[in-house]
């Protein structure tokens, strides 16, 4: 029962923290309006500036921000024990990530849908803008190389997860023309969406898996290809409108993973009620030195770097006031778009520590292939059981190889913690009456979704920062849409292709960039929330102390990964990355520091031929 009480303590925090804290900010601290003019009123072009439904620009926000990051990072901070991850995935995202989403949409919201970097020009200073761009700008091209390559890898790995990921594509196409040309209702497209995605899941579980030819020994092996058509997708959904692909996919994938997450959850209460899933003896609360590899970095402050979605995530600015700003409807929506999305991308997390502990508890999955179509069942021992409880665990987290031999930290890839939570969620699956097999794909299918929706948004925003830097510098070719767009997937391409041993083995390497990346970025989006509550003389506390920590947190993690593994190891990419990065965070945080005493209840210039909102004008009276 350890698993269930664990996983019901925790939903009932996410939903008291967004009646209490949640509603606070949202009332008090940011003093939403329904009154308000929003940007996708008063800027509406129906390509980005597009007033939506709070269930649909949810579904958009929430997919959008939990891509693979709360099922990664989870995945692989459990190494140092199922406690201090789950810890810091509840409290991170009710104290720090929920407040820092919240807090960057408000902002947008309250700037005609500008990015929190366009933002920091006005709060702090134009050069700040111009630095936090250039940090928005590095951390996008780690992140499309990432979920690039994650994809790819599922795809790969799980050449059944293909047909449905794709199929999506058509059938969100269809719905926003329904929708947004033909004036149609959402109750009908919905079902169809999830019906026809879900056929998809199964058919191509067992009739049409869909995989690449093997090319191990050469440049464009499977992972490589996936990740060029992956990119090259990515570069149409951002220059399409957005009511065409990006907002309907991400709806109706919404809806899917919903349904995934609804399976998830009842199957982790039935595997606990009847025994079958034990937390305890499955895997470590901590994890005893012996346990984790040699030289696995430490988990202060790693902890806070491998785990950054799902509790709190620099991404996740970039979304809000990036295109989510652009899209709500009604200010009060806020809450539940910044806040909730946060708190269920919590909640997911939870359930990914929860799988990648009880449930790879449960069985070691393997996979078998009789002609092309993929056969999944549980390891067996010498006598005939299945291998369960901490021998199960063990192989996927080992402090040493397969054979016994001394094992690194390098030696735990990144597909084999992807599999650690599909395996052990599809063995919750299988409690309620799955096949082990169509267990397997939806849960890869649930991974792969989820990253591919941030994937396509990652792009846009990408294409929004690289314009908008390029009017900032006087480049006057990046504030072409296609132009911006173009540089940010070949930027991409060759980060994500040109980092590891060989092409397409790069993500467990860019992995530790990524995190540690993303967390500065959240930090200096708090920094600018700072800004903008000081400035209007109201409590800034509340941001500011998760601010110090998501600037220490990183900045600590990266300066280590330098000294002690990239330059010693001539790792020159992630170096050059790594100086660039906290060279402008350090920049940043200085202008922040000298222009503080005079900018507190000083508000700062209006937008150039605007009129502020109704809330802004009460905030500022």
């Amino acid at each position: 029962m350890s698993t269930l009480i664990v996983a019901v303590a925790s939903m009932i925090g996410f939903i008291v923290a967004y009646n209490t804290y949640g509603r606070w900010l949202a009332r008090r601290l940011f003093q939403l309006s329904p009154e308000a003019v929003v940007p996708s009123h008063e800027l509406r072009d129906d390509v980005d500036f597009v007033p939506t439904r709070r269930s649909v620009i949810f579904g958009h926000h929430f997919t959008s921000i939990a891509g693979t990051g709360p099922i990664v990072g989870p995945a692989l901070a459990v190494f140092w024990g199922w406690l201090p991850a789950l810890l810091w995935v509840v409290l991170g995202s009710i104290l720090i990530g929920g407040v820092h989403d919240m807090a960057a949409l408000v902002i947008s919201l309250r700037n005609k849908g500008q990015t929190i970097g366009e933002v920091a020009g006005r709060l702090i200073t134009p050069r700040a803008k111009v630095l936090f761009l250039a940090v928005l700008a590095l951390a996008l091209s780690v992140v499309l190389a990432v979920f690039g390559l994650v994809i790819a890898i599922i795809f790969a790995i799980y050449p059944e997860s293909v047909l449905s990921v794709w199929i999506a594509m058509p059938v969100a196409i269809g719905i926003g023309i329904w929708v947004y040309k033909k004036g149609g209702g959402l109750l009908g497209p919905s079902v169809f969406g999830l019906v026809v995605l879900y056929g998809a899941v199964y058919f191509g579980a067992y009739y049409m898996p869909i995989s690449l030819p093997d090319n191990s020994d050469g440049f464009f092996t499977p992972v490589v290809v996936w990740t060029l058509i992956l990119l090259a997708y990515a570069f149409a959904a951002s220059v399409l409108p957005v009511w065409l692909l990006l907002q309907p996919r991400d709806y109706i994938n919404s809806h899917q993973l919903y349904v995934a997450l609804a399976l998830l959850v009842i199957g982790l209460g039935v595997a606990s009620v009847t025994g079958h899933a034990d937390l305890m003896a499955s895997a470590p609360a901590i994890a005893k030195a012996e346990n984790v590899p040699a030289d696995a970095p430490p988990i202060l402050p790693f902890l806070f770097i491998t785990i950054a979605c799902g509790a709190c995530s620099g991404f996740h600015c970039l979304v809000s006031s990036g295109t989510t700003s652009k899209q709500i409807d009604c200010e009060t929506d806020a809450q539940a778009v910044g806040y909730g999305a946060m708190l269920l991308e919590g909640a997911l997390a939870v359930l990914v520590i929860l799988a990648c502990c009880a449930g790879v508890g449960m069985g070691r999955v393997e996979r078998t292939e009789v002609n092309g179509i993929g056969e999944y069942a549980n390891v067996l021992a010498a006598d005939g059981t299945i291998v369960t409880g901490n021998a199960a665990w063990k192989m996927y987290y080992r402090a040493t190889k397969a054979d016994g031999s001394p094992g690194g930290w390098a030696d735990h890839k990144l597909p084999q913690k992807l599999a650690a939570f599909i395996d052990g969620g599809a063995n919750f699956l299988a409690t309620i009456g799955l096949p082990l097999k169509l267990a397997v794909a939806i849960m890869a299918v649930l991974v792969a979704s989820f990253a591919a929706t941030t994937l396509d948004t990652a792009t846009r925003l990408q294409r929004y920062v690289l314009q908008e830097l390029g009017e900032s510098v006087h480049v006057k070719p990046m504030t072409n849409k296609f132009i911006a767009t173009a540089i940010a997937v070949v930027v991409a391409a060759v980060i994500a292709l040109g980092v590891g041993d060989k092409p397409g083995t790069g993500g467990m390497v860019l992995w530790p960039l990524f995190g540690a990346t993303n967390q500065l970025l959240a930090g200096l989006a708090l920094m600018v929330a700072v800004f903008y509550l000081a400035r209007r003389s109201k409590p800034f506390a509340f941001v500011a102390i998760p601010m110090v920590i998501m600037l220490i947190m990183p900045a600590w993690g990266m300066t280590y990964d330098l000294v002690y593994n990239w330059i010693p190891q001539e790792k020159w990419t992630l170096t050059l990355f790594g100086f660039g990065i906290l060279g402008l965070q350090a920049w940043m945080v200085l202008e922040g520091l000298l222009m503080w005493q005079r900018c507190r209840g000083v508000l700062e210039a209006p937008i150039a031929s605007t009129t502020s909102s109704a809330s802004e004008s009460a905030a500022a009276s």
